[in-house]
């Protein structure tokens, strides 16, 4: 059997999924494996939505092809909702249907990148990013962040690396990992910074909701001169509770837009007919379930940022979007924790698994050696019960 190209090869398992499965593989053999790794809501999709798709399963017409970029109707009404919630005004032909948001990111690096083509990447950062930007044959250059910084970079970081061959900043606000939100005058700066070097910003709006007493900004309404430079990528996956329907959308200049269409109309041609009705009924609905969704990660966000911050060697900034936590964990490494001496976040993640039975995704998976990220987008009782385990094993070993 031949081997596999170097390109695939060089690939890294997305983190978050595989300690996702791991964990459901776990909980199915019998085990009490509370899980913090998934980023899915734990909520159920609306049934206004449910109810949208099950009309279009019954409706011949999604039976067939639709147009590669999308319903038009969906396409449309993506335009208003893009109007509605950050205040970004797009024509219908600038949006692209997508196979959920990772599809959305990896078809911005093919279409705009070139090999050798250099993409500044703030870290922490998601796990698909650099793997996205390699599979275009472009470089990654990690830009590092900390949490006396808010994990958010500077426009002096930016420059400090810039270099000519930079093609891209991926700019993520509010962010997976980390849960930073930038304020207006940041984004501000960095899109000033962009425009006037003449460098591609995609920004990563998928949690742009899910805020907790602050505001996000869409850098090209902060910076109107920046969207002819900047391709925008959401999706419904984590607004509505919509992760397993795959649909994500990526808005960009008309030209660059149909270069999108044209790639996806050779790499999967439209997206699922069913799953685009249940998205264009999501967008064109209220966001009440958001609002309500919202008020549940709130709670816990606050529970799991207080009960992180009693632990012992355990630092955890306010995360204020996103459902993520993401604490320094340094102080728990070369020390004795249960039957084990773990080096490293990764270590310990293994030992938090198997002596504790919590599954978290450790920080080496986004570029943040000695952090791990917890999501709070589960059960209030499992998400105190995971962390009191914890508690309790740090207690116990110190």
């Amino acid at each position: 059997m031949s081997e596999v190209s170097r390109r695939v090869a060089a690939l890294e398992e997305s983190a978050t999924v595989a300690i996702t499965a791991r964990a459901k593989e776990l909980r199915a053999s019998g085990r009490p494996v509370i899980g913090f790794g998934a980023g899915e809501p734990d909520f159920p999709t609306p049934p206004a939505i449910v109810e949208a798709a099950r009309e279009a399963a019954l409706d011949p017409r999604f039976h067939r092809y639709t147009p590669t970029g999308g319903l038009p109707e969906l396409r449309s009404a993506i335009a208003a909702k893009t109007a509605r919630d950050s205040g970004l005004a797009v024509t219908p032909s600038q949006v692209v249907v997508t196979n959920g948001g990772k599809h959305a990111v990896y078809t911005a690096c093919q279409v705009l990148l070139d090999p050798g083509d250099q993409v500044l990447l703030p870290a922490p950062y998601w796990v698909s990013y650099p793997e996205a930007v390699r599979l275009a044959d472009a470089v990654p250059v990690p830009i590092a962040t900390d949490h006396a910084t808010g994990y958010r970079v500077t426009v002096d970081q930016l420059e400090a690396v810039r270099t000519e061959h930079t093609r891209m900043l991926i700019h993520v606000s509010p962010s997976n990992p980390t849960g930073a939100v930038y304020p207006a005058e940041e984004v501000e700066a960095i899109g000033r910074w962009a425009v006037e070097h003449g460098i591609w910003v995609l920004t990563d709006e998928i949690y742009e909701h899910l805020v907790y007493g602050v505001e996000a900004s869409s850098l090209p309404v902060v910076v109107p001169e920046a969207e002819e430079w900047c391709v925008v990528v959401n999706g419904v996956a984590k607004t509505y509770a919509m992760t397993g329907w795959r649909v994500g959308w990526l808005i960009a200049p008309a030209a660059i837009a149909t270069s999108a269409i044209t790639l996806q109309s050779h790499l999967t041609s439209n997206v699922a007919n069913v799953s685009q009705a249940a998205a264009l009924a999501a967008v064109s609905g209220p966001l009440d379930t958001v609002a309500e969704m919202r008020t549940a990660f709130d709670r816990r966000r606050r529970t799991m940022h207080r009960m992180l911050n009693e632990i012992p060697g355990v630092t955890c900034p306010e995360p204020f979007g996103a459902f993520y936590a993401f604490p320094s964990v340094a102080g728990l490494l070369d020390r004795r924790i249960g039957e084990s001496t773990p080096r490293t976040s990764l270590q310990l993640a293994a030992v938090l698994l198997d002596e504790i039975e919590i599954a978290v995704v450790p920080g080496e998976a986004f570029g943040a050696p000695g952090h791990l990220r917890l999501s709070y987008a589960l059960g209030d009782d499992d998400l105190v019960e995971g962390i009191t385990r914890l508690q309790k094993l740090i207690a116990r070993s110190s």
